[in-house]
């Protein structure tokens, strides 16, 4: 909020600001606590969050993660990874999505640095020949993490980057939208992520290394891929 200019004493910008949130419907005892019926529609909705998505390690079409989240009516996303299959996708898509509705369903690609470009397009050519409905957005991160020399666990921005604009590349080859991306960062001057423009490196990770998780993009290596996308979206308009 603080990165975003936003403060809670400053309440006329916050009263006018629109916040969604997102998160995995990983934990589904928690997501079905939180899911409620609305009294007018009767549809069911989840109140954790604006959007949930299913995992890459949870997306099986006879698993519980599945068969929770097809019931409700938020949008949901659905993590695609280097296993999916073209078949295996459009029956999990019909699954969760059988009316064919445009937005109920975005496809977030995680294939890896080195396995985008030859991965991903079976499956966007798949999905636009079935005519289904969906968002495609990239996660360049989570199939990007590594273990550094040092133990910390990590992600290179140099293969961040690649897998982006692979993500890209693929949809002006197909023909199709690139939807968005998906990027974990944080406004603080944090070392968790190895690259970028200050050239973080493997053993300078321990210098502030705050994550309880997954290591993120600091504010500077986020702000030098915002660029970066501002120029890939430039050049595939041609301008």
């Amino acid at each position: 909020m603080e990165a975003c200019g936003i403060r809670s004493t400053n309440v006329p910008q916050l009263k006018e600001t629109q916040l969604f949130t997102s998160h995995e419907a990983l934990l589904l005892n928690y997501e079905q606590a939180l899911t409620r019926r609305d009294s007018i529609t009767e549809h069911w909705y989840n109140c954790s969050a604006h959007m949930l998505w299913i995992g890459d390690r949870t997306r099986q079409l006879d698993g519980a993660h599945v068969e929770f989240l097809r019931g409700v009516e938020n949008p949901i996303g659905m993590k695609v990874g280097p296993t999916m299959k073209p078949d295996e996708l459009i029956e999990i898509i019909d699954t969760l999505n059988p009316q064919n509705l445009p937005g109920r369903l975005t496809l977030i690609s995680r294939m890896g640095a080195d396995n985008i470009t030859e991965m991903l397009p079976p499956l966007v050519r798949k999905v636009k020949e079935e005519g289904r409905n969906v968002v495609w957005s990239s996660d360049p991160m989570h199939g990007n993490t590594i273990k550094a020399s040092s133990g910390y666990k990590t992600r290179s921005v140099e293969s961040i980057l690649k897998e982006m604009k692979g993500f890209f590349e693929v949809h002006r080859a197909e023909g199709t939208y690139a939807g968005g991306v998906h990027f974990e960062m944080t406004g603080q001057n944090v070392t968790e992520c190895i690259g970028g423009a200050y050239q973080i490196t493997e053993e300078g990770l321990g210098d502030r290394y705050h994550t309880h998780c997954d290591p993120r993009l600091n504010a500077d290596q986020a702000l030098e891929l915002a660029f970066l996308i501002a120029d890939t979206l430039k050049q595939a308009r041609g301008r």
